[in-house]
């Protein structure tokens, strides 16, 4: 297996790229280079044409085999970029097309250790009934900045429904209250049947390429600038971790059709019309499928409370936070305490008012 790592031309260290530049920085002696233009544009693939080429499933490739040019040891590893496992070196793979589906585009750091403290520090002082030591969670020295695969689809949909539409309409009635007779208008619906066909075109509905990592947790840290993608290129990756994908492109895109769904079902509850629609069924054909590879970047931390470990993540882009954190029971206890408190002061003085 093939594989880059980028000297310094300073000092011939290895290089890394710097989050929130357009540059490769040596951790040593800092000195940097500019990451030229290539020219390369992000291309979406046909899917029909890729799901009738042959290939080997991703679970049954072999771990990469990195052998660190700095001191000459071996690293196995299932991810397309890490670190050598003894001097912490940055190594990227050559990623092959025969063996896998190569990424299309990258969308790079743009949060450093910095920026990335200052999103946890906001975070953890907006959690309410945290214990106190959650401010440790800015003390992220340990993080992980790791770029996670995720896949794109766009596609040209047409959905034929069958369902109802409901019309209101009122009625008065009447009735008896204290003895006296009163009356009401009362909404009722009469509902009729009622079918169509819809169209709608979808660009680049997002899902996660991993089960490394909380679907949930990657769903909070939406929305993603990826208008800011950049082609694929190996250098964006050195100095962080990038898992490979594990979920394969056709289970990808039923997720991805689980997400236009709620879209068509609302596309067509507008096409019926009305003040209330029902939507029976619905038949959808996906027309020109595309799709593409592409690399996210997310800072990982972990933070021990009381003998657990709670994972958070963080947009690397954008600074959105979202995992789990603990809660404080003392500070719950007394958060009860004070509501109970208060409302029994106003008991107090509603009695004292009375009298």
């Amino acid at each position: 297996m093939s594989q880059t790592q980028y000297p310094c031309a300073g000092c011939g260290a290895n290089v890394e790229f710097a989050p929130g530049t357009n540059v490769l920085k040596c951790p040593y002696c800092g000195h940097e280079t500019v990451l030229q233009t290539t020219g390369m544009r992000v291309r979406e693939h046909d899917f029909l044409s890729f799901a009738s080429l042959p290939r080997k499933p991703i679970a049954l490739l072999a771990k990469h085999v990195f052998v660190c040019r700095n001191c000459g040891a071996q690293t196995e590893s299932d991810a397309i970029s890490d670190r050598c496992r003894f001097c912490n070196a940055p190594v990227v793979a050559e990623v092959s097309p025969q063996d896998q589906v190569v990424p299309e585009a990258v969308l790079p750091f743009a949060l450093d250790k910095r920026a990335l403290r200052e999103s946890l520090g906001k975070w953890a002082s907006s959690r309410w009934f945290a214990p106190s030591g959650l401010k440790k969670v800015t003390e992220a020295e340990t993080a992980k900045s790791m770029y996670l695969p995720h896949w794109t689809y766009d596609s040209r949909t047409v959905t034929d429904y069958q369902g109802q539409r409901g019309e209101h309409y009122y009625v008065t009635e009447t009735y008896t209250e204290n003895g006296e007779t009163k009356s009401r208008q009362v909404q009722k619906t009469r509902w009729y049947g009622a079918s169509g066909r819809v169209f709608r075109d979808f660009d680049d509905v997002l899902v996660t390429g991993t089960t490394k990592v909380s679907p949930k947790h990657l769903d909070a840290l939406d929305p993603w600038p990826l208008p800011n993608s950049e082609p694929y290129r190996p250098e964006f990756l050195a100095g962080h971790e990038t898992l490979r994908y594990d979920i394969e492109p056709e289970q990808g895109l039923e997720n991805a059709k689980g997400k236009m769904r709620p879209i068509l079902e609302q596309d067509c509850r507008e096409d019926i019309g009305g003040d209330e629609q029902r939507v029976d069924q619905m038949h959808t054909q996906y027309n020109d499928v595309t799709f593409k590879l592409m690399l996210l970047p997310v800072w990982i931390a972990c933070y021990l409370y009381a003998g657990k470990t709670f994972n958070i993540q963080v947009n690397g882009v954008t600074g959105e936070v979202a995992g789990e954190r603990p809660y404080s029971a003392l500070k719950i206890a007394a958060a009860i305490a004070g509501v109970v408190a208060v409302i029994a002061i106003i008991i107090v003085l509603i009695a004292m008012s009375k009298h």
